[in-house]
């Protein structure tokens, strides 16, 4: 018995060296389409289309992950490991170790790696890739229509994790100008999308997000190649997306369109409804961040990568929430770089006035 625990650490330590985990692609142009190259495979893979490329990089990369799985005690900070070479200087490596995906060169080398929290918020072009994207993929169709989505304004944990994990995949594979309102609708399709990349957007959904007849974000996510432009006179609107990395995410489709009835009610941080979309974006993804009791605060780093903006102009936004009380206050942390916002609901009583005014240390 002893003996055997003892060997044990010893295997374990052999399984961490053999198993990589940090992946690279590049996708190099030539004439016939652009080629992935892998320096980790053997096999040439053939001309992508252009359409497509970035999608099949990203789909490459969670192979690699899925089939060189480590338990999460044994993983490290690959940057640490290169002297934290792929960052600025910030305050030192800390924070669980996370799968980060990070886009280099315009879009033409992507690499996912083990990365510590707080290396890969201080990486450019990274969002961290949650679990449920690396799910075991399921290739059965989804023809099935779903269950009636019931009103939950009190929905729990799960869609809040559910919706700030995919925004911050959006955040790495949209290019960083996309407007809010295209973010708000490739978040529903993203979430709402069956196993063969098919979503259906019934044209009262549109309207309730006050987004039909915006031809002009169906071209521009379209023009980012993340999905096929759709027709937009048909009821509903049928979208098929070219990213094929939402195609493997879990649990299923049930749970993820319970994620998206959550995404246009927030709770407990719900806008006026003629609020505009950079408004709404904001609020969605403070409520993706809400924590449940006291103050809620994240870093603004990843609050203003998620909603597509500067921290400066995230500060304004902020203020524009405060003024709309969707917020009581806000306060950003020079220190540590974090913003920590309080509810309206929670400070009702005393001094209100005061709370509902933006703090002047932001």
């Amino acid at each position: 018995m002893d003996g055997r625990e003892d060997d044990q650490p010893m295997r374990l330590a052999g399984a961490h060296g053999a198993v990589r985990r940090i992946w690279t692609v590049e996708l190099r142009p030539r004439a016939g389409g652009p080629r992935l190259v892998c320096p980790h495979c053997t096999a040439h893979t053939p001309s992508l289309k252009a359409s497509s490329a970035r999608s099949a990089a990203l789909a490459h990369l969670a192979c690699h992950a899925r089939a060189e799985t480590l338990p999460s005690h044994l993983r490290t900070c690959q940057c640490r490991e290169r002297g934290c070479s792929w960052h600025p200087r910030h305050r030192g490596c800390g924070g669980p170790v996370l799968l980060a995906l990070t886009r280099d060169r315009g879009g033409r080398t992507w690499r996912l790696a083990d990365t510590c929290a707080a290396c890969a918020a201080a990486t450019s072009h990274t969002a961290v890739v949650p679990d449920t994207l690396l799910g075991p993929r399921t290739l059965r169709p989804d023809s099935c229509p779903s269950a009636p989505v019931r009103d939950n304004p009190g929905a729990g944990r799960d869609e809040r994790v559910r919706v700030r994990e995919m925004l911050t995949y959006l955040a790495s594979t949209l290019p960083r100008f996309t407007s809010p309102a295209a973010r708000l609708l490739a978040l529903q399709c993203a979430l709402r999308a069956d196993a063969c990349g098919q979503v259906r957007l019934p044209a009262g959904l549109l309207r309730g997000m006050r987004l039909q007849g915006r031809q002009e974000l169906w071209q521009e996510l379209a023009q980012d190649r993340w999905l096929e432009m759709p027709v937009l006179k048909s009821a509903p609107v049928t979208v098929h997306l070219l990213d094929a990395t939402v195609l493997d995410q879990a649990p299923g489709r049930s749970a993820r369109r319970r994620a998206a009835h959550w995404a246009l009610h927030c709770v407990p941080l719900v806008p006026p409804a003629v609020a505009p979309p950079v408004l709404r974006l904001t609020a969605l993804v403070l409520a993706a961040h809400f924590s449940g009791h006291g103050s809620h605060g994240t870093d603004m780093d990843i609050l203003a990568r998620l909603c597509g903006h500067s921290p400066h102009q995230t500060g304004e936004l902020l203020d524009r929430l405060v003024a709309l009380r969707t917020l009581a206050a806000w306060h950003r942390d020079r220190e540590t770089d974090e913003v920590v916002w309080q509810l309206p609901m929670q400070h009702a009583h005393p001094r209100p006035a005061r709370l509902r005014t933006p703090s002047p240390d932001r």
